[in-house]
């Protein structure tokens, strides 16, 4: 091949490559200015997704075709701040946040809400769930959600707390005694007592009754009792008694351990006593001597001369075999045994037992016995027969007390 042919070869491969390389740029330049005019066509947008904020350059028309085009899908439940028709414009912010299922439990009863609230009380106004300041809310009222998305509610109820003498009417949720007493602030004392079990579940109506018990020392001055000696005195008439020693009591100091329970006293027992006053025994004389009538029936009015109180009396008579009688005497004449004995029955304030008197018609007698019926100025003349009695009736006779 001659030189001059490859040279024409030469020149010809190396415009080939000019033209490429021409070409090539002119692309690239098309490219990179077309690349600038679209890109320089986008409008910006800032968008909030679930609290994450970005700006983004895009070319779509709506606010749902941007989200598209992240793959993000709006349910009913989100919260989406401009609508999905709004218009793209420059520098529009965008806020889209995905609705949370939440769990709530109300007294073991569950129940489930999409929303995008997050403080727990605007939760259960969307849920509908109505609740009181008694209640017990996990998170409270006034927090947000924590991040398993539960929340546990315990319906308070009313129970009657009887707390010593006080009784009022207080809110519970379902929960021990024992946690019931912490709650509501009920501090127990040494001697204080629940009626309940401390792990009894509080529910409903319940009654929760706290005993106040007292444990107080009381010391207290008593009188004591005296003793009563009686004596026999030959002197005084049967039946007669005489204190010859008028008794005194004694004083102890006793001290007691005392129980109260609301204020009340239920028991009190004696630890321990001191005498501080001995008593004075009394001392009683009682008669012993019997009376004995001698008077015979022989003797005469005329032979009651002696001197002594004259004096008119309603006079009846009276057998030892009477209904009811014991035929023997106040002082203690048998009648039974001495039926020719004379004895009269009188009132002792107007004639003294045992005095000696003289009676008109019927002699001299002895004031020995006393009768229901006798009173003021009337005596009971005692007849060793019922014949005799009747015989003499009721009469008004003359009677002289001679000692």
């Amino acid at each position: 091949m001659s030189n001059n042919t490859m040279k024409n070869l030469f020149f010809h491969s190396l415009r080939s490559k000019q033209t490429l390389v021409t070409i090539a740029s002119l692309l690239l330049f098309l490219a990179v200015v077309s690349f600038v005019l679209f890109e320089g066509t986008k409008k910006t947008v800032a968008l909030t997704v679930n609290g994450e904020q970005q700006e983004i350059l895009t070319h779509a028309n709506t606010v749902g075709e941007l989200l598209k085009q992240r793959n993000i899908v709006v349910a009913n439940e989100d919260f989406l701040q401009p609508s999905v028709n709004t218009s793209i414009k420059n520098n529009l912010e965008i806020e889209w946040e995905q609705a949370r299922q939440i769990e709530i439990t109300v007294d073991g009863e569950i129940q489930t809400i999409n929303t995008t609230e997050h403080l727990v009380s605007e939760i259960l106004a969307k849920a509908k769930v109505q609740i009181n300041e008694h209640d017990a809310i996990t998170p409270a009222a006034d927090a947000e959600v924590g991040p398993n998305n539960k929340i546990a509610i315990e319906k308070a109820f009313e129970v009657t707390l009887l707390d010593g003498k006080e009784e009022k009417k207080v809110w519970s949720t379902s929960t021990t005694v024992a946690d019931f007493l912490k709650q509501h602030n009920i501090q127990l004392n040494e001697f204080d007592r629940v009626e309940r079990q401390m792990e009894e579940m509080v529910i409903p109506d319940s009654v929760i009754k706290v005993v106040r018990v007292e444990k107080v020392t009381d010391v207290v001055e008593e009188a004591t009792n005296f003793a009563v000696e009686t004596k026999k005195d030959d002197s005084l008439l049967k039946g007669k008694e005489k204190v010859v020693q008028a008794g005194e009591k004694g004083t102890v100091s006793r001290t007691y351990d005392v129980i109260k329970e609301n204020g009340v006293e239920v028991s009190r027992n004696v630890i321990s006593e001191k005498v501080t006053k001995e008593p004075t025994k009394k001392v009683v004389a009682v008669g012993t001597k019997v009376v004995t009538a001698s008077v015979s029936r022989g003797e005469t009015a005329s032979d009651a001369a002696s001197e002594g109180k004259d004096f008119y009396v309603t006079a009846t008579a009276y057998t030892a075999y009477c209904n009811g009688c014991s035929g023997v005497t106040t002082t203690g004449i048998n009648l039974k045994s001495n039926p020719d004995v004379k004895v009269i029955a009188v009132d002792p304030k107007v004639i003294p037992l045992g005095s000696k008197v003289w009676v008109e018609g019927y002699g001299y007698a002895v004031a020995g016995d006393t009768g229901g019926a006798i009173k003021g100025n009337k005596i009971d003349l005692f007849m060793p027969s019922k014949s005799k009695a009747y015989d003499f009736g009721r009469k008004k006779v003359r009677i002289k007390v001679l000692d």
